[in-house]
Order: C-alpha cells, then sequence, then structure tokens
C-alpha cells in the first residue's frame, strides 16, 4: 500500500523557519514525481514546490518562492519542505503528494496529475 505522511506542521513566528517531512511507503521516492501542495480556508489548492522523477536525477525542482525548498532522502525514504522567512499569509495545510505516472521534466504542478495524498500537517504563521 503506498502512503505518505507528513509531520513537522505548527506554530511559527513571522520570519522563521520550518520543515516539513513526508515519510513514504510502498514506494520509493526517487523513481517518482514528487509535490507539496497548500490550501488555505477558503482558498485554492496551490502547487508550493515540486519535482519530477527526472528532476531528482538532475537536483532540480519547482518552486513558487525560493522560500520554499523541496527535497529528497532516498536513504530514509522520506520527502521534506523546507521552508525559511514565513510570513503570515504561508498559513495553510501542506500537504505531499506523489505520483508514477510520467511527468514531463519541470511540469509537475498539477493537482490532478497526483494519485496519492498525505492527511496533510497544518502550518501557522503567527506572532
Amino acid at each position: 500500500q503506498l502512503q505518505l505522511v507528513e509531520s513537522g506542521g505548527g506554530l511559527v513566528q513571522p520570519g522563521g523557519s520550518l520543515t516539513l517531512s513526508c515519510a513514504a511507503s510502498g514506494f520509493t521516492v526517487d523513481d517518482s514525481n514528487i509535490a507539496w501542495f497548500r490550501q488555505a480556508p477558503g482558498k485554492e489548492r496551490e502547487v508550493v514546490s515540486c519535482i519530477t522523477a527526472s528532476g531528482i536525477s538532475s537536483n532540480y525542482a519547482e518552486t513558487m518562492d525560493a522560500r520554499f525548498i523541496i527535497s529528497v532522502d532516498n536513504t530514509k525514504n522520506t520527502v521534506y519542505l523546507r521552508m525559511h522567512s514565513l510570513k503570515p499569509e504561508d498559513t495553510a495545510i501542506y500537504y505531499c503528494a506523489t505520483t508514477m505516472k510520467f511527468l514531463e521534466f519541470r511540469q509537475c504542478a498539477r493537482a490532478s496529475d497526483y494519485d496519492y495524498w498525505g492527511q496533510g500537517t497544518q502550518v501557522t504563521v503567527s506572532s
């Protein structure tokens, strides 16, 4: 069974940093397309950062903002999202997702392409 479990969310002050983790089981993350999405109340789900299987090989990821960096630890089969200089508008539920479908290089931002999703982890940026 494919499974993704996010962790690491919580309350952080504006300007702070936070790293989210997504533990994967049932598949090998470096053979897959990986993405982080977020959704704030009343807003559309949007991609934060993503990487295709080809991008993992070349260490290239798409990101909506340089403050957010996706990475993969092959030894732990875990995906991370490193977040820096956080702002109140970054408050949202953050989800990791994966698919083994073929995605073109640097074409990983469509939520409809993803088959498996974690339960989400809440990130709140507030003083």
